[in-house]
Formats: C-alpha cells, sequence, structure tokens
C-alpha cells in the first residue's frame, strides 16, 4: 500500500511524559489553524488504593484551553497494557472523537473472555468512534492523517502519520531501547518485525514519536527521533538485523519479562475505550482473573 505522506505539513508536537508509566502523550497541533489530536492519554490510577485521579488529562486539558484550541481526535495507537486511557475524561471536557485501530475487536474477544466478561460487553469496537483500518486517512483541521497498521506487540496496533510526525505507540522505542515486547495474547515477534520494516519505509526525514520511554543507560528522557536514525542505529533492527535474528532475539527477550504492574486494570479500561467497567449495581469495579494472563 502506498501512505499519503506529506513532509511539507509539520505539525507542532508537544510530549507529555507520566513518570509513573513511562508514557508520552502528545498534543498535535495542524500548523494551518487551530486544531488539535492528542495521541494515547493517560488516566492516572493508585492501583493499590483502587483510586483513579486525572491530574495528567488535566494538565492536557489547561494547555488546550490556554492556546485557545479545538480537539478533533482522541487517538490510541493500541490497547495499552501498561497505563489507563483518559479518553472518556478528555472527550466530556472538550469533544473530540475517539479512535482505535479496528482490530480492538480481536482484543475484546480475547480478554472478554479471561476476564469473564458478559453478554452486555459489546465487543464490536462499538464503544469507539472510529475504527481505522490500513490505509485510512482522517483531518485534524486542515491537516490529514493516515493509519498504518502494524500488528505484532498487539493485533491491534497502528502507527499514525500526521504530516512530517509518525505516532509509534509501541511499535518502536528509541533507537537504544530497541522494540517492544511480542509475548502478549494475539503479538508475534515476526509480525513486529514486518510492521516495523512498514514503518521504516517512510521517508528517512520522517520524525517519529515514541510511546513509551526508559532512559536506558541511566540517560535522560526522550521521545522524538527520525527513521534515519532508527534505521541505523535502533539496537533490535537496525543495521539490517535479519528477521530471524530478531525473532530469535525477541522470543528469548520476552520469556525473561515480567507483566507490566497494571496490565490488569489496563486492559479492562482501555478495550473499552477508557471507560472503568462497572458491577450490577452500577459502581466502578474491576476483576482480578487468577492465573488468567
Amino acid at each position: 500500500m502506498t501512505y499519503p505522506v506529506n513532509l511539507a505539513v509539520k505539525p507542532e508536537v508537544s510530549g507529555y511524559f507520566d513518570e509513573a508509566t513511562n508514557t508520552i502523550t502528545y498534543i498535535v497541533k495542524d500548523p494551518d489553524s487551530n486544531h488539535c489530536a492528542i495521541i494515547d492519554s493517560v488516566m492516572d490510577i493508585d492501583y493499590a488504593a483502587g483510586r483513579i485521579t486525572y491530574d495528567h488529562a488535566d494538565a492536557l486539558i489547561a494547555e488546550i484551553e490556554e492556546r485557545g484550541l479545538t480537539l478533533d481526535w482522541i487517538i490510541e495507537t493500541h490497547v495499552h497494557a501498561d497505563h489507563l486511557s483518559a479518553a472518556p475524561y478528555l472527550q466530556e471536557k472538550l469533544g473530540g472523537k475517539i479512535g482505535v485501530g479496528e482490530k480492538i475487536m480481536v482484543i475484546q474477544d480475547t480478554f472478554g473472555k479471561i476476564f469473564n466478561e458478559g453478554t452486555e460487553f459489546q465487543r464490536d469496537g462499538s464503544q469507539f468512534d472510529a475504527l481505522f483500518k490500513d490505509g485510512d486517512t482522517y483531518m485534524v483541521g486542515n491537516m490529514q492523517g493516515f493509519a498504518m497498521y502494524t500488528p505484532g506487540h498487539t493485533p491491534a496496533c497502528m502507527v499514525h502519520v500526521m504530516g512530517d510526525a509518525a505516532f509509534a505507540g509501541d511499535t518502536l522505542f528509541m533507537p537504544d531501547g530497541g522494540s517492544a515486547r511480542a509475548d502478549f495474547p494475539g503479538g508475534d515477534a515476526g509480525e513486529l518485525y514486518d510492521s516495523i520494516q512498514k514503518v521504516l519505509s517512510l521517508p528517512d526525514e520522517t520524525r517519529l514519536f515514541m510511546c513509551h520511554d526508559y532512559g536506558p543507560n541511566g540517560r535522560a528522557i526522550q521521545w522524538e527521533t527520525t527513521v534515519a536514525e532508527q534505521k541505523a542505529n535502533n539496537i533490535h533492527v537496525g543495521g539490517g538485523k535479519t528477521r530471524a535474528e530478531f525473532i530469535k532475539f525477541r522470543t528469548e527477550r520476552d520469556a525473561q519479562l515480567a507483566m507490566p504492574k497494571l496490565i490488569i486494570p489496563a486492559l479492562q479500561v482501555n478495550m473499552r475505550a477508557g471507560e472503568v467497567p462497572t458491577d450490577d449495581d452500577g459502581n466502578p469495579m474491576l476483576k482480578v482473573p487468577v492465573n488468567g494472563l
């Protein structure tokens, strides 16, 4: 597929790092209007106390209101396993449509069973306003964005490109961070390698923005790189590393990794577009499947 990259359009990108989850959320502004999108928002949770707050989302809201921006889209690059989405809260305050990849239905089916969700839990993606297919386009003000289907980390991962900026989700990390794991249900190391190659086929000067950074070897947190830098220096796929080499490394590495500490609440919330599930009395309630993951 040929994707409609337009390097002449250079959106204003503001990154907001959440230290608790090592997540970077982005406000992406159309350079020719006051319209914007939010990529991969965070809802704060004290899991031990069962307490949800919105400090991170409130900072985004304050920034958008202060700048007089109009929010068109709240985009999830995938169903995150390491943080909870604040999409419904942001939509309530600012408007905009919530979008995710169409393979969300695979995630909902898989984890609907793991969390023993009843028939009232819809597995058709209807919790979201838009389900993106590979190559789908959308508008942020006067700026066209498009979605690239990039499975491997999860079956529903998408990279979103607006002008010369691409938002990689967990498909890639910074060059010294490599790539994300591929051992979650529905993940596949070979698919992840293929997806990374698709991203690296974008023009070399394309700006790449990461969803996470962990400061390898004690360096300062970073989240912006380029396609050229990734092709040359990414420790997992750069310098011409083969698909077989990547699969071997990724499979061995993933076997050593612990589950993300917020995976149980994150999956339940994020497969619902950020809504917290409720019990029969309508009270917010999360489940813990024993030996289910």
